[in-house]
């Protein structure tokens, strides 16, 4: 196979995995939002499908190229948020858990239901079945992978909201504010943090040993489901 072939298999074997991953994670939150009273994202068009509408130049694009060039070591990248307005859902605080949830939840789903259609993927004639299977256990990695660091417990991210929702409201109004410089957070943990502890001999990434632990907790858990352990 010729460097090219090889750059465009590797392409097609990535590049639908990752886009229904976050088309179907944007897509959950916009959805669960319009089902708990607010139709707002819905209004701006956030419950399609079509990845364009939620794709973000710098999280889903720029970001994961930089950790490439990097070699981070692993991938993260985000989405457009997903606007909600929190004070229209119903029940408010539980409602915002909700909305927050159903990404993460989308993307479990979704490695569930690839690990199903592996048991399929032998009835496919060749050579198609091997790319189906590798499709597939890139949908399962890529999903266990973005589940897992939505979760981390830092505003906006998912995991971050789902903690602001559950914590008494005085202490939730005091994280409030980090929202907005959350990210910008993340991304020090992710790049800045490790590239000095390097220096001083230490492999330290804290997001991504959560992103790649919490994976591992999903992949077993989807495989445990699924009859393939």
């Amino acid at each position: 196979m010729s460097d090219i072939a090889q750059i465009g298999y590797m392409v097609s074997i990535w590049a639908l995995p990752i886009l229904l991953a976050i088309t179907l994670h944007e897509a959950a939150h916009a959805y669960a939002a319009y089902w708990l009273g607010d139709d707002l994202a819905h209004r701006n068009g956030r419950t399609s499908l079509n990845p364009l509408r939620h794709i973000d130049p710098f999280g889903t694009l720029l970001l994961p190229g930089l950790l490439v060039v990097l070699q981070a070591g692993f991938i993260i990248g985000y989405a457009k948020p997903v606007p909600v307005l929190f004070g229209r859902l119903q029940p408010e605080r539980l409602g915002s858990a909700l909305v927050a949830a159903a990404g993460p939840a989308a993307n479990i789903v979704q490695a569930l239901i690839a690990a199903l259609l592996m048991y399929m993927a032998p009835i496919a004639p060749e050579p198609i079945n091997g790319w189906l299977v590798a499709n597939l256990h890139n949908a399962i990695l890529v999903n266990a992978i973005l589940a897992a660091f939505n979760l981390l417990p830092v505003p906006p991210l998912d995991g971050g909201r789902i903690l602001m929702s559950v914590l008494p409201r005085g202490t939730a109004n005091w994280f409030a504010p980090f929202e907005r410089m959350g990210i910008v957070f993340v991304m020090v943990l992710a790049l800045v943090v490790p590239m000095l502890a390097w220096e001083f001999g230490v492999d330290f990434n804290p997001v991504r040993d959560w992103a790649l632990g919490g994976a591992r907790i999903i992949m077993d858990f989807v495989f445990t489901l699924t009859g393939w352990r």
